[in-house]
């Protein structure tokens, strides 16, 4: 991997870690606006969840349901200049630490303004319910 793909990872790691203390701690706020204004999220067996104040409740519903944590593991990483894709797996928990779901998820990203931002957000549980 190139030092400007390793920059990048190690960039959308640290929004990453954003994304899980801000769930950790059931700050909906500060998820939302880890999104573009614009943002979608394109969750299993749901339709599109469009819009940041729509990601926030969608969010506040997963901990409504008991998720208490997300953790994100990133496995690749595209760079398109002001665009990224991440591809992962990620782990939801419940009350200590019992694992709720596992599976994967495709993020494109975008950079705006030198900060980059959860665009599109895909995922899909690797369980069936």
């Amino acid at each position: 991997m190139n030092t400007q793909a390793t920059s990048l990872q190690s960039t959308l790691r640290s929004a990453n870690d954003q994304f899980e203390s801000a769930f950790a701690r059931g700050d909906v706020a500060s998820l939302a606006n880890l999104y573009t204004d614009n943002a979608m999220l394109l969750p299993t067996e749901s339709d599109f969840v469009k819009g940041k104040s729509a990601i926030g409740d969608f969010w506040q519903g997963a901990m409504n349901m008991g998720v208490k944590g997300i953790k994100l593991d990133i496995l690749e990483v595209e760079d398109h200049g002001d665009s990224a894709v991440d591809i992962g797996e990620y782990t939801l928990s419940g009350e200590n630490d019992q694992v709720l779901d596992k599976g994967k998820y495709l993020v494109l990203w975008k950079n705006e303004a030198g900060s980059w931002k959860l665009d599109r957000d895909m995922w899909n549980s690797n369980t069936s319910h």
